[in-house]
C-alpha cells in the first residue's frame, strides 16, 4: 500500500476493522503525514492517518517519561488489547478513573460512543465500591474521578453521588454532562455550587452553529449550551468545554470556541476530542480523519496565532494521544506556560497525570528556586512568582479557589483510538480507564472497542 515516496517508521500490533483479530500495522510518513497501513488476510488492506504532522509525531517522545507504577487485576492470557483490567503489560496508571452511573440519556447523538439511551442507574452501593476500588488501585492517591453515562445528572441520586465522591479524597471530582438540566434546572445547578473547589463541569460544547449540534446531537440545542454556561457562571462553577471535531461540520469553529472560553469567567479550559469510529458514528474516510495536530494548526491559524502550535506538548503520561497548553494569567491576558521556557527541562517535576495543572506548575517552580533545577527561566520565574504569592496570600479559600478559577487556563487535546487506527503500544500507554462494575480499570478505547457491548449485555440480564 505505501509507495516510494513513503518511509517505514515502526511496525507496532494492531487489530483488523472488521473482525478484531490481531494484525501486525506499520507506520509510515507519506507526504508529511503519518499513516497506518495493515492487511487482514480476510478482509483486505486498510489505510488511517495517525497524524497530520509528521515532525510532532516523530519528536514526541522527547516528552515521555517513564510510567507510574499501578496495581494490576487481569493475568496476561489472549494479549493486548484482550486482557485489559488492568493487565501486568499496561504501562501507566489512571490519570482519570471514569465511572458511567447511567447509560440513560436525554439526547439522541449520532456520534454517542456509548449508543446511550433508554437505560438502567448504577446504584450508590455500587458506585461506592467502584470508587473505593479506584482508590484501593491507585494506592489511594487517585486523583480524577469523572462522573459520565449516558447522562449522569439523569441520575436520581446525581448530588449524593458527587458528595460521595468527596468523601474519597479525589483531587477532583468532574461531571461529564450535555448541559440539558444545568439549562433547565436552576436549583441543580445551585446545588452544584456547593461543590465548587477540586469540582468541574465536563460541558459538552461543539460550536456555535446551529447545524454543528443538529449534525453531533440530533437536533438544535445551542440556545440550551449557552443557558447552561450562563448558568454555571452565575454560581462560579468551573467549567471545562469538550468539543467533538469532525472535518468540515465544525473544524473551522476552533479558534472561536477558544476564544469564547478565555472571555468567559470560571471556564477554565477546552477539550478538543477528534471523533472516533465507534458506537454510533458512521465512518468516513480514514485517510483524511482529524488529527491532533490537525487540530493545532487549526488553532494557530483561527486565533491568528495568539494561540501557537509550539505552545503545546505531548502530555508526558500519554505523549500518542494527548497534547497540552496550560496558561496562567497576567496583566496582559493569559500566556502559555511552554512559550518563554523548555518544558522538556521540567519533565523530572512534571506528574504523570492529566492532574497536572498551572497551580502545580506554580508550587513546583517556587519549591525549586533554592535547588539549582529551575535557574534559566529568568522572565517566566519572575511572573510566576508573582501569582504565586498573590495565590499564597489569598488565605481565604473562596478568595482562593475563585482566584485560581479565573487565572489560570488549559486547552487540550485528546485523540482517542478506535478500530482503525489502534495500535497495541499506544493503548499501554492510555491513562484514561473506565471503571466497571466488576470492579476492573479498562482504557476506555479499548472498552469501547472490544468490551462495551458485553458489559451492556450483562448490564441488561442483570437488569432482568
Amino acid at each position: 500500500m505505501a509507495n516510494n515516496k513513503s518511509s517505514h517508521v515502526e511496525t507496532v500490533q494492531s487489530v483488523c476493522p472488521q473482525c478484531l483479530s490481531k494484525i501486525p500495522a506499520d507506520i509510515i510518513v507519506k507526504d508529511g503525514k503519518v499513516f497506518m497501513s495493515k492487511v487482514c488476510s480476510q478482509h483486505g488492506e486498510f489505510l488511517s492517518l495517525v497524524e497530520e504532522d509528521a515532525e510532532y509525531y516523530l519528536s514526541r517522545n522527547n516528552y515521555d517519561k517513564p510510567p507510574t507504577e499501578s496495581t494490576i487485576q487481569t493475568k496476561v492470557n489472549k494479549g493486548c488489547p484482550f486482557d485489559c483490567g488492568l493487565c501486568p503489560v499496561h504501562k501507566q496508571h489512571s490519570c482519570i478513573g471514569l465511572i458511567e452511573v447511567t447509560n440513560n440519556c436525554n439526547l439522541n447523538c449520532p456520534v454517542c460512543y456509548a449508543s446511550a439511551g433508554e437505560g438502567e442507574y448504577l446504584d450508590l452501593k455500587t458506585i461506592e465500591k467502584m470508587m473505593d476500588f479506584y482508590q484501593e488501585a491507585e494506592k489511594g492517591k487517585a486523583e480524577i474521578l469523572q462522573l459520565s453515562g449516558g447522562e449522569p445528572t439523569l441520575h436520581p441520586e446525581i448530588i449524593d453521588i458527587i458528595k460521595l465522591a468527596r468523601t474519597k479524597k479525589f483531587k477532583y471530582v468532574m461531571l461529564n454532562t450535555n448541559g440539558i438540566r444545568i439549562a433547565d434546572d436552576i436549583e441543580f445547578v445551585q446545588q452544584l455550587s456547593q461543590f465548587v473547589g477540586g469540582f468541574e463541569i465536563y460541558f459538552q460544547f461543539d460550536g456555535f452553529e446551529r447545524s454543528i449540534h443538529s449534525f453531533f446531537r440530533g437536533k438544535d440545542v445551542l440556545d440550551k449550551k449557552l443557558k447552561a454556561i450562563r448558568n454555571m457562571v452565575e454560581y462560579k462553577i468551573p467549567v471545562t468545554i469538550v468539543a467533538t471535531v469532525e472535518r468540515g461540520i465544525n473544524d473551522d469553529q476552533l479558534g472561536k470556541i477558544v476564544q469564547f472560553a478565555l472571555d468567559t469567567p470560571f471556564v477554565r479550559g477546552v477539550n478538543f476530542q477528534p471523533v472516533t469510529y465507534f458506537g454510533r458514528g458512521e465512518v468516513g474516510d480514514m485517510t483524511k480523519r482529524v488529527t491532533i495536530t490537525d487540530i493545532l494548526n487549526r488553532i494557530e491559524k483561527q486565533t491568528v496565532s495568539s494561540i501557537r502550535k509550539s505552545d503545546f506538548i505531548p502530555l508526558p503520561c500519554n505523549v500518542d494521544k494527548i497534547s497540552v497548553n496550560y496558561m496562567y494569567k497576567d496583566k496582559n491576558g493569559f500566556i502559555p506556560v511552554a512559550r518563554n521556557i523548555k518544558v522538556k527541562n521540567y519533565l523530572p517535576a512534571i506528574k504523570n497525570s492529566l492532574a497536572f495543572d498551572v497551580e502545580d506548575v506554580l508550587n513546583q517552580t517556587a519549591d525549586g528556586l533554592c535547588d539549582g533545577g529551575f535557574c534559566d527561566c529568568m522572565s517566566f520565574l519572575k511572573d510566576f512568582i508573582t501569582l504565586n504569592k498573590i495565590k499564597s496570600g489569598l488565605k481565604d479559600q473562596e478568595k482562593r479557589i475563585d482566584y485560581v478559577n479565573q487565572n489560570t487556563f488549559r486547552i487540550t487535546v485528546t485523540s482517542f483510538m478506535d478500530v482503525y487506527n489502534f495500535d497495541c503500544k499506544s493503548v499501554k500507554k492510555e491513562c484514561v480507564h473506565v471503571i466497571t462494575p466488576d470492579l476492573k480499570r479498562i482504557p476506555f478505547s479499548t472498552f469501547n472497542m472490544i468490551y462495551r457491548e458485553q458489559y451492556a449485555k450483562e448490564s441488561a440480564d442483570t437488569a432482568k
